[in-house]
């Protein structure tokens, strides 16, 4: 006879996740609904908070995001139940969710913000590490102090940061585009930046503030409850921070970059042997190219023709969203990227069902100056804006969209430098009908505005340019721009004192 089922908790707001979305979402319900309690199920023990936020300017938001043990979340906010758990099943159909220690609990709205896991260039081989959250960036470290030559696959954010803290260690960067940091910057940007990987490093550490990491003393106990390999939640930018990125040959910066090229099979020791195939020693001379002597534990085989070996590769090629869990049973609607497609309610297409951050795939009539990137300020917007949209729909209320997507505007720092991006700051999806206007100072500021009929549509502003509100506001209103010329941009001309 089958066993009791254990009785599910009357219907209540449940929050899956733990990261910034689910984090933002549950704290925003608990505090629209202080009577009642919120349920926060989550796989890891540490939870993600943010801390000292500010808003910049209408948009622009800074903060530090924290690791916290959920104890503390259940103190700042006593109606919130934190449920240390994997999700097992969801059955939208009786509003209930089970959870990996056999409990179900019944919703009267859900919102599903479980993240998005590294995309692997090669699942299970011991040789190649993706990164996202702090377990993988720990479990880099370690093998980075015996590395002489590792491999970096990608070109997002986390592959620039590494690229740029790596000391003492050969690095052989490959990236499928022609220049750097193609999802943050275009070539221009890039080159700037890049000049920064040349000249030497500041010794002095500018004091960050964003991470702190507080799983070390309650990994041992959480690690026999959750499953080991668990997705924490992601990294922010300076996830580096307080890891001593070192390998073992004593020089500093040593990277050769490989562009226009991805992995095209990966060769353990023996097997290489076997085939006998030949690899190239690191590039010092573009001109002679040198068979390598050196046996390495791992290669790669670019589809360029070229193979290296190296004792790890690190896999940084972006994220899948992580949507596996809940699928079973359900008819989610899902988008293009493998998101669960949302509203401008972030309503999923099951009744009672959000999502927010980088689980969902945004699916309304966008802005046409706002885009979806899988960012932590849109994590937290989205939570935030979700929590509203379910406390208005269980109220009987209507809400309006949240002005944060009506311009994409995200700060954050690359090489020390600051960083400013807004609107469609790459030209993203303007066509050739574009024009680009620059103003670069060699260390020290860069800054590029996309135009379009006379009309700001984004911005890259790198460095300390305080160009950044008056920016914001020309894309927001439209403004025609048409008669300043080039003169928007230049250093003489104090442009604040036209638009304020």
């Amino acid at each position: 006879m089958e066993a009791a089922r254990p009785p599910a908790t009357a219907g209540k707001f449940v929050v899956v996740g733990g990261g910034i979305a689910g984090v933002t979402c549950a704290e925003q319900l608990a505090t629209q609904f202080p009577s009642e309690d919120i349920l926060l199920i989550t796989a890891s023990p540490v939870i993600k908070a943010v801390t000292n936020f500010k808003q910049i300017s209408k948009i622009l938001e800074e903060f530090d995001v924290e690791e916290q043990s959920s104890t503390m979340l259940e103190k700042r906010f006593p109606n919130i139940k934190v449920i240390e758990s994997g999700v097992k099943q969801l059955k939208s159909e009786e509003h209930c969710i089970v959870t990996e220690d056999g409990n179900q609990h019944v919703y009267k709205k859900l919102c599903l913000c479980a993240g998005a896991k590294p995309k692997l260039i090669c699942e299970g081989n011991p040789y190649v590490l993706g990164i996202r959250d702090t377990d993988s960036a720990q479990e880099f470290q370690k093998q980075l102090t015996k590395a002489k030559r590792i491999m970096i696959i990608g070109n997002g954010g986390i592959a620039l940061e590494l690229v740029y803290e790596i000391e003492g260690c050969e690095v052989i960067w490959a990236i499928k585009d022609k220049a750097i940091g193609n999802t943050f910057f275009d070539a221009g940007a890039a080159e700037f930046l890049t000049s920064q990987l040349i000249a030497e490093k500041p010794e002095a550490k500018i004091a960050q503030k964003r991470t702190r990491y507080t799983t070390e003393g309650r990994k041992k106990e959480a690690r026999s409850k959750s499953k080991a390999d668990n997705v924490g939640s992601a990294l922010g930018p300076d996830w580096h921070e307080g890891l001593n990125l070192k390998g073992t040959k004593e020089f500093s910066h040593k990277i050769h970059l490989e562009t226009m090229c991805e992995v095209k099979k990966i060769y353990l020791q023996d097997e290489f042997r076997i085939l006998k195939k030949k690899s190239f020693t690191f590039p010092r001379d573009p001109k002679s190219v040198t068979t390598d002597t050196e046996m390495w534990p791992v290669y790669v085989e670019l589809t360029n023709e070229k193979i290296y070996g190296c004792d790890f590769i690190v896999s940084a090629t972006g994220v899948t969203p992580n949507v596996e869990p809940f699928l079973h049973g359900n008819s989610f609607n899902l988008g293009e990227d493998g998101g669960l497609k949302v509203d401008d309610h972030m309503h999923t297409s099951l009744p009672d069902v959000y999502a927010a951050g980088d689980i969902c795939t945004a699916s309304w009539q966008l802005s046409p100056v706002w885009q979806q990137m899988r960012l932590w300020t849109q994590a937290r917007q989205m939570g935030w804006y979700a929590a509203k949209c379910m406390a208005a729909a269980s109220l009987g209320d209507s809400i309006d969209m949240d002005f944060s997507f009506e311009l994409f505007a995200h700060v954050t720092k690359f090489f020390n430098y600051k960083v400013v991006l807004l609107g469609k700051y790459n030209a993203q999806g303007l066509g050739s009908d574009h024009e680009l206007m620059l103003r670069c100072t060699k260390g020290q500021e860069y800054i590029k505005v996309v135009m379009q009929n006379g009309r700001m549509m984004g911005a890259v502003l790198i460095g300390e340019t305080d160009l950044e509100e008056t920016f914001e506001n020309l894309i927001l209103n439209q403004m025609n721009l048409s008669s300043y010329g080039e003169d928007l941009l230049d250093p003489n001309i104090d442009i604040e004192d036209y638009f304020d």
